[in-house]
């Protein structure tokens, strides 16, 4: 991460608490050796703790347009629910500040298209949150693929598994939720905390933009007492005809960092998105390299300084991605992962619900690009994979 000390800016934060934490230590991290500076917080909700002691002397208020207005910032970083992304975003550059949204940028195909075209009205510049798409480990990846180092591509698996206990889903309203007081939400496994796997093996594939995918498959099931789905999986067909299938459980018998698998006819690429971390193991070739990532607030100012410096994630970078939250949003609701093959563990909000096999078969999904429904799990259900044309999707 860079750390030049030519770098400023007047910064807001939009959500202080959850993710928002986050960064606020990032801001006190820049300010201490840039010229960067936090000068409001809006929030509904008091500052306490150590949110207070992050945030500092700062006014906080529940206004963003009162808040702007009054602290005039560079940049307007945008950590809220997702169904208030739009309005936000669009409130602040309409503001005159550039925008930092967090992932995912909206929940619906509609709502994204209204954010591109009012970024695009306004003027200003807008970076998407998705952290792991500023790390060099991608292009690290994309010059082995493209040198030969595996040979022809035959597809791209993801393997996810968390465990997320009860606190997890009473932590805010809108947890665990498809829709809220009849607004979209989309709150599942695959757009919220896994989304990173989805965009960043769209970006390993190529496949960001516009025109990018054919087709998308989705299969939703909760194991948790929630309306999204918690234990999910994908398959998308680039217009490349790369296939890519991402598995994901927050259910886990036991958590692990997320990999993505490039799966080649000489070998095979693994990434670890979230320490830049790439093995390749191609016949005799067992090679492991970690690659640094730039920090998507710094390349964002960086960016308003000097226009030359590309956005690593502008707003259209993430079309083909909400093309999947509008396939997870339109699919049949989840299907139950019914008591006898769930169970749970702990009490309170510690209770969680582990899922028996979910971690062999979240591995076997992204080593075969096959579905749940396909490895025979007992309690996947024929019938709950949508295939939705992703050109036309609604």
């Amino acid at each position: 991460m860079s750390d030049t000390p030519e770098l400023s800016g007047r910064v807001v934060l939009v959500g202080a608490h959850g993710h928002g934490r986050w960064h606020l230590q990032n801001l006190r991290r820049l300010a201490a050796t840039t010229g960067v500076r936090l000068v409001g917080v809006c929030d509904r909700r008091a500052l306490h703790g150590d949110l207070l002691d992050l945030a500092g002397d700062v006014p906080v208020s529940p206004s963003l347009p009162d808040l702007v207005a009054e602290t005039a910032p560079d940049v307007t970083i945008v950590c809220t629910p997702i169904h208030t992304h739009t309005d936000l975003a669009l409130a602040a550059v309409g503001a005159g500040s550039h925008v930092l949204l967090e992932k995912p940028p909206a929940p619906t195909l509609a709502e994204y298209r209204r954010l591109v075209s009012g970024i695009d009205a306004s003027g200003m510049a807008c970076q998407i949150g998705f952290q792991s798409l500023g790390s060099e480990a991608i292009d690290r990846v994309r010059a082995l693929v493209a040198d030969g180092a595996i040979g022809d591509v035959r597809g791209i698996g993801g393997a996810c598994a968390w465990v997320r206990d009860a606190s997890y889903y009473g932590r805010a309203t809108w947890a665990g939720r498809r829709t809220m007081d009849g607004v979209p939400v989309v709150d599942g496994a695959l757009t919220n905390p896994f989304a990173h796997a989805v965009a960043t093996a769209l970006a390993l594939a190529g496949a960001s933009g516009p025109g990018s995918l054919r087709s998308v498959e989705v299969e939703l099931y909760r194991a948790n007492p929630i309306e999204a789905d918690d234990t999910s999986c994908l398959r998308l067909r680039t217009a490349d005809d790369v296939v890519i299938t991402i598995a994901a459980t927050l259910a886990a018998e036991r958590p692990r960092t997320p990999r993505l698998v490039v799966h080649g006819s000489a070998g095979r690429i693994s990434l670890d998105y979230k320490t830049g971390t790439v093995r390749l193991q191609a016949g005799d070739v067992d090679e492991t390299t970690v690659h640094p990532s730039t920090d998507l607030l710094e390349n964002l100012l960086a960016h308003v300084r000097d226009p030359g410096v590309g956005l690593l994630v502008p707003p259209r970078a993430t079309h083909s991605f909400m093309e999947v939250v509008e396939a997870v949003r339109c699919a049949p609701d989840p299907a139950e992962i019914t008591a006898g093959h769930r169970h749970a563990e702990g009490d309170g909000d510690t209770a969680r619900q582990v899922v028996p096999g979910i971690d062999d078969l979240v591995d076997d999904a992204a080593e075969t690009l096959r579905l749940f429904s396909e490895l025979a799990a007992p309690w996947a259900r024929s019938g709950t994979t949508r295939l939705t044309d992703a050109a036309g999707a609604r």
